[in-house]
């Protein structure tokens, strides 16, 4: 039986894509399918009310992770389960995008962008009602009821993605996919954004999957941080204990790279080499092509996940 006190549980979910070239070309050229292994058994849980971040380079499998949440891809295995929401159905994960503007159809009004789920659910029983609904979503997200008459190019980005918030609160959720929010923002609009997040998840009970390769975003917004690496998680904790004790070389890595005002001159390591092509990922741990503590049982036998010292998880021989 599941624990309902969990909003999602993630349970060896894996995906794949086909990138071979047209089988025609492949016939000619003999060349083999190519499989691009985007996610490889990825479990992890979200406590009802809470913020799992998923942290990792560009490329580590994140973004598809959320396409798999909120049913935009189809897992090549494993499972997606939702746990009960108040009203004793299943839960559904509504998406907020990277960016705002290529996420708003720029032919429609704000207003009806945000009505739009509204009535797909049909949520209101009239068109005063929606309308009703439509201005309070805009004064919740720190707009004004008047700006449901404009278009998506007559905002800012941090309005659009303000905009974006609206809808997605438009169906009522209670679980939401955030596919890195903010980084296509300014870092003073960063900020706002987050805050009103914060604020948003403290008022309606919200839970949220937080995709970012941001560290000091994901500290400001998690609870708990997922660590992925070419498609894998490679560490999980709670998100003080990750920054304190952080464990796996790829973490230390990432923390690595944020600024330290206190002392900006600290010696850092930088790993080597470029990230690994998904297509032909290196036999073994993945991270050892880069890692300072690779060996030979790294190059010859992938990591099992186990016990994280001081709570979590980790995949690495050397921990």
């Amino acid at each position: 039986m599941r624990n309902t006190a969990n909003a999602l549980e993630v349970d060896a979910l894996s995906r794949e894509f086909d990138v071979s070239d047209p089988w025609l070309n492949r016939v000619i050229e003999r060349k083999p399918r190519r499989i691009l292994r985007a996610v490889q058994d990825v479990s992890f849980i979200v406590p009802r009310g809470r913020t799992l971040a998923l942290v990792g380079e560009s490329g580590c499998g994140k973004s598809t992770v959320a396409r798999l949440v909120t049913g935009l891809h189809a897992p090549t295995g494993g499972a997606v389960v939702f746990g009960p929401g108040r009203d004793g159905k299943p839960l559904a994960a509504q998406m907020i995008f990277q960016d705002p503007h290529a996420s708003l159809n720029p032919r429609w009004r704000v207003g009806e962008i945000i009505a739009e789920p509204i009535r797909a659910f049909r949520l209101r029983g009239s068109e005063p009602a929606i309308q009703a609904r439509v201005a309070e979503l805009l004064v919740t997200v720190g707009l004004s009821p008047e700006d449901g008459a404009r278009f998506p190019h007559e905002f800012s980005g941090g309005q659009r993605q303000r905009i974006s918030i609206a809808r997605a609160l438009a169906s009522e959720p209670e679980f939401l996919v955030c596919d890195e929010p903010t980084s296509a923002l300014d870092v003073s609009v960063q900020a706002q954004i987050l805050n009103l997040m914060r604020w948003l998840q403290d008022e309606l009970g919200l839970t949220y999957l937080f995709i970012s390769h941001d560290l000091s975003v994901v500290r400001h917004m998690a609870d708990r941080i997922a660590v992925m690496y070419l498609g894998r998680i490679v560490e999980e904790a709670e998100t003080e204990a990750l920054f304190a004790d952080p464990q796996h070389p790829y973490t230390r890595l990432l923390l690595g790279t944020i600024p330290d005002l206190a002392n900006p001159q600290r010696d850092r390591v930088p790993a080597a080499g470029e990230p690994p092509s998904p297509l032909s990922p290196p036999p073994g741990c993945a991270f050892h092509t880069r890692c300072p503590r690779a060996s030979a049982l790294c190059e010859g036998a992938r990591p099992e996940v186990r016990a994280r010292d001081g709570g979590g998880s980790i995949a690495c021989h050397h921990a």
